[in-house]
């Protein structure tokens, strides 16, 4: 894939100015309701199918098979995501017209920390063409390892991140309107809303551990794993103000991921032996998650008034 130098700021340009829409559009602390939430989810996903179109009118169908490829594996795992920072904004009790400044930053960190991965990534398979089987069988152990593990919730307060930030610098037990660092007595301290941003910021990098190597899997062209990835992780902040009063809902989502992961790992172990087309990748990913979320659904929907009495 020829891709000009002059693509990459373009890109970044548009990111910059979604970005700056989206911060004026909040720049007053207010609980984003599932209506808002729902808009802004669909403009971002609108901006990351538009730019599939792009990449389609440009190179090929070839190439964006494997944006979109990339799009929905990074837009599928973000969903994890959503689980524990439900976790962490409860254990800190985070009152929720907060909640979306913590993200608007965790998102820009994603997106620095994910494109040093992207770059790092590139370097290696570049380098040690081998380091592609390494990719796949750590995908494949992860995948097992989430299926095994699926219902095991973790521990904010108990995190190693927590402790170490509490030892750098003095956490306030209050919060302080949307401010990060407070001084008082002449020393700053850290407000909660800074370690819930440390926290998770932390957690999109372990994240990004998984979801960096399963997109390789569909693409070797940097241009779109960062892209994907990026375009993905825009919406994040919409999916989890629209899904996290509803991830009960979803209790076969995680085995789905697990699944996802294991799936992309095995199409990349058998590169030499045979490469999976791009649009059968996309369409096993589709069909599993589809699958887990239809089942996961259908098994906690309320049953009918009139069942509900014959079951008394």
């Amino acid at each position: 894939m020829d891709v000009p130098f002059w693509a990459w700021p373009a890109v970044l340009g548009v990111i910059a100015v979604m970005l700056a829409i989206d911060l004026f559009t909040h720049r007053r602390a207010h609980v984003v309701g599932i209506r808002e939430a729902a808009l802004w989810s669909a403009i971002w996903v609108a901006l990351g199918l538009g730019f599939g179109a792009v990449i389609w009118w440009w190179q090929g169908a070839e190439f964006a098979g494997q944006y979109f490829a990339g799009y929905v594996i990074e837009k599928s795992l973000a969903v994890d995501n959503v689980f524990v920072f439900s976790i962490i904004f409860g254990y800190f009790a985070v009152p929720p017209r907060y909640q979306h400044r913590v993200l608007f930053y965790g998102v820009i960190g994603a997106l620095v920390f994910r494109g040093v991965f992207i770059a790092a990534g590139s370097v290696l398979i570049a380098s040690f063409s081998w380091i592609l089987y390494v990719f796949g069988a750590f995908l494949v152990l992860t995948g097992i390892r989430m299926a095994r593990h699926r219902d095991e919730t973790i521990d904010p307060g108990r995190s190693l991140t927590l402790r170490l930030l509490r030892r750098v610098m003095p956490v306030t037990d209050d919060y302080h309107g949307q401010r990060f660092l407070v001084r008082r007595a002449g020393r700053w301290m850290a407000t909660p809303l800074l370690a819930v941003l440390v926290l998770v910021e932390v957690t999109d990098v372990i994240f990004a551990v998984d979801s960096i190597p399963a997109i390789f899997a569909v693409t070797s062209e940097p241009f779109l794993v960062f892209t994907s990835n990026a375009f993905a992780i825009l919406g994040l902040r919409a999916m989890y103000f629209m899904l996290a009063g509803l991830m009960h809902r979803f209790p076969y989502l995680k085995l789905g991921l697990a699944l996802v992961l294991v799936w992309v790992g095995v199409k990349m172990l058998l590169l030499e032996i045979y490469k999976i087309p791009t649009g059968v990748s996309l369409a096993v990913v589709a069909a599993i998650l589809s699958v887990t979320v239809a089942a996961g659904w259908l098994s906690t929907r309320e049953p009918a008034p009139e069942r509900r009495e014959l079951q008394r």
